[in-house]
């Protein structure tokens, strides 16, 4: 067993502390943040794809933040601002919630585009720019952001731009019978999975672990008929008359 397939595993085993079942959602959302890539997970409210997030950044000794995205929710309310300090004289640069490892938006779609656009820097070049400065997120920083079903009231649609800084779109449905009693079980015994994320689970894994599986999964060699493979699936992605706008 390689160091990659023994992290997987552990890193598994201590999520299913907390989340139960969905076992196809959390290999994905490990195989998208080894990956450096950033997941939006869609279902109904409920089922867990907040604690999916918070669960990660534990197991992973990460720092986790959450944005609750609203309506009334403003681009710099994301990534931060500079303000005035009265005794210094100066600007000083207030810090979003942006500035995190693992940043769960969570709700994304219910905020116009125009705040969604806050994320796109951020996504794709893991930076902000503040007032014309750069600033830098980490290497490590990862979006995990979650959405209602389209035709629940009071969303909207997500921008192609911000699909496409997507890795994944993994669809949460509703947990299987056998999961769903064991969940109603923890919670008769006054157990609160939530609680249990953000205060009693210990990571599994260090940032050097972390560092050594990017290093490993940067070696792997794709073969050239796999490049030309997956070339031609996109070409016939653009030819598609479904796919085709207008």
């Amino acid at each position: 067993m390689t160091k990659t397939q023994d992290l997987f595993n552990r890193i598994t085993e201590q999520l299913h502390k907390v989340v139960v079942g969905q076992e196809e959602v959390l290999w994905m959302i490990i195989v998208s943040f080894f990956a450096r890539g950033h997941v939006l997970l869609e279902g109904v409210p409920g089922i867990a794809k907040t604690l999916i997030g918070r669960t990660l950044a534990a197991t992973l000794d990460l720092t986790f933040k959450r944005i609750q995205f609203t309506l009334d929710l403003m681009p710099s309310d994301i990534i931060g601002t500079n303000i005035f300090d009265s005794k210094s004289g100066e600007f000083v640069l207030k810090r979003g919630p942006v500035f995190t490892d693992i940043l769960l938006a969570d709700e994304i779609n219910r905020t116009p585009p125009k705040t969604q656009s806050a994320l796109l820097e951020a996504m794709e070049e893991r930076q902000v720019t503040i007032d014309g400065v750069r600033q830098d997120l980490g290497a490590n920083f990862t979006v995990i952001a979650t959405q209602n079903p389209i035709e629940y009231e009071g969303t909207y649609a997500l921008p192609e731009a911000q699909v496409d800084r997507f890795l994944f779109k993994l669809l949460v449905d509703y947990p299987e019978e056998n999961h769903e009693i064991e969940i109603l079980k923890r919670y008769n015994t006054g157990e609160n999975l939530h609680m249990v994320a953000r205060d009693e689970l210990k990571p599994v894994v260090t940032l050097q672990d972390i560092d050594e599986v990017l290093k490993e999964v940067a070696g792997v060699k794709v073969e050239d008929k796999i490049l030309a493979y997956i070339t031609q699936i996109v070409k016939a992605t653009r030819n598609s008359e479904s796919l085709i706008l207008g």
